[in-house]
């Protein structure tokens, strides 16, 4: 008994390894069929439409800092014949310098109704704080709230004299008159090229759009909002200022609004017992299954994150999410983000800063009629969704990697 004991130990070892890789396996196999894969851009989602003093819309290709990135990575990983996919330098390739100190992207769905009073309130703000592009750098038009100089010494700050800002609307194929709208909007308020319409052909989601519009983005900063105007741009001088205090040597740093604050507050209370004990359950699953930097942010959903330009090609060439939980893998790929060196006083390097550091920036918010968020089915789908994210990353489903 005790020699057929002894002699079942190692088999019955060996069937639990065998077991553990056919598992191991299978996760594999189901994570790479059912991992969202975002789809081409079309040709016709590479223009964009805006205003001209006529009243008729103008079609022009859309600056495209990516395009040209991506040509030059793909170039840079194939001369490094790197065949571990870990290895591979987040740096063969730079981002068009650029050209206005602002671009807001603004993914819209079916907004024609809701859309009108934020772009209001932000050419306000914007015009008042950045001045628009074909403003002359005068006392007069320099912007009233420039973004102030990174705390943390960097190579190749921005520069000052950079104005200006953008607004990009992802129309992501609404089927009411959201174009229309903003157009119309653009028009009457002489924003000609300064309201920027793209048009994908069909639904995408909300990460597919705001993705898309960091593609095109032009400016030293770039945020996004949501259309609905439940955050207010007020707040855009703080979330500046707390992502030039977390910006790292090589100009890297998010900002994202927080809405954790206002726990208690009127503004949440009124909202259904339900909803808020699936905010708190989601919460919950998100420090469970996500990275230290992300796990301790309070409030990863708020529609109001701005990063600086730096950022950009180490976050978006890598996303795949397009629904509501696309925020939390920006979040992951600026944790995961290859270390920057940290300067010293007289230039030289003191060491590094692993990943791209986010401040968390409390801002004002209220609930706005007819959102498009489904509170059930909704969480359930961003539970499932945050698991299939976090599942791909760790088994090499995605990767830091394009060829």
């Amino acid at each position: 008994m005790d020699h057929i004991s002894q002699a079942s130990w190692p088999a019955l070892g060996f069937a639990l390894v065998a077991l553990a890789a056919v598992g191991l396996l299978s996760i594999f196999i189901t994570l790479h069929l059912i991992a969202p894969k975002p789809r081409s851009v079309l040709p016709s989602e590479k223009v964009y439409l805006t205003s001209s003093t006529s009243g008729e819309p103008v079609q022009t290709t859309a600056p495209c800092w990516f395009d040209r990135w991506f040509a030059e990575r793909r170039v840079s990983e194939e001369r490094a014949h790197l065949v571990d996919p870990r290895d591979v330098p987040d740096s063969g390739a730079t981002i068009d310098p650029a050209e206005v100190r602002l671009t807001v992207v603004l993914p819209a769905y079916n907004e024609a109704t809701r859309i009108l009073p934020t772009l209001e309130e932000a050419i306000t703000y914007l015009d008042a704080n950045f001045g628009r592009p074909s403003a002359t750098t005068s006392d007069k038009n320099k912007p009233l709230v420039s973004p102030t100089a990174p705390r943390r010494r960097t190579r190749n700050p921005p520069s000052e004299a950079l104005s200006g800002y953008e607004i990009i609307i992802v129309d992501d194929g609404s089927k009411d008159s959201t174009v229309d709208v903003c157009l119309e909007f653009a028009h009457k308020q002489d924003l000609h090229d300064v309201i920027r319409v793209i048009k994908l052909e069909r639904n995408r989601g909300k990460g597919g759009a705001v993705t898309h519009g960091f593609r095109h983005a032009r400016g030293e900063y770039v945020l996004f909002a949501d259309a609905d105007g439940a955050t207010k741009f007020s707040d855009l001088g703080r979330l500046i200022q707390g992502c030039d205090e977390v910006v790292d040597g090589s100009l890297r740093g998010v900002a994202i609004g927080s809405r954790a604050h206002l726990v208690g507050s009127e503004a949440v209370v009124k909202r259904s017992a339900l909803r808020n004990f699936l905010m708190r359950s989601f919460h919950l699953v998100l420090m469970i299954l996500t990275p230290p930097a992300t796990s301790r942010l309070s409030d990863t959903q708020c529609g109001f994150k701005l990063f600086t330009r730096a950022a950009l090609p180490h976050i978006v060439p890598y996303m795949h999410t397009e629904g509501w939980i696309f925020d939390i893998e920006m979040l992951l790929l600026a944790e995961s983000a290859p270390p920057a060196p940290v300067l010293g006083d007289d230039g030289s390097v003191i060491g590094t800063s692993p990943g791209i550091r986010v401040a968390e920036v409390p801002v004002d918010w209220h609930e706005v009629p007819g959102s498009k968020l489904s509170v059930i089915s909704d969480s359930i789908k961003m539970a499932i969704g945050l698991a299939v994210l976090r599942g791909s990353w760790m088994m090499g489903v995605y990767r830091r990697r394009l060829t």
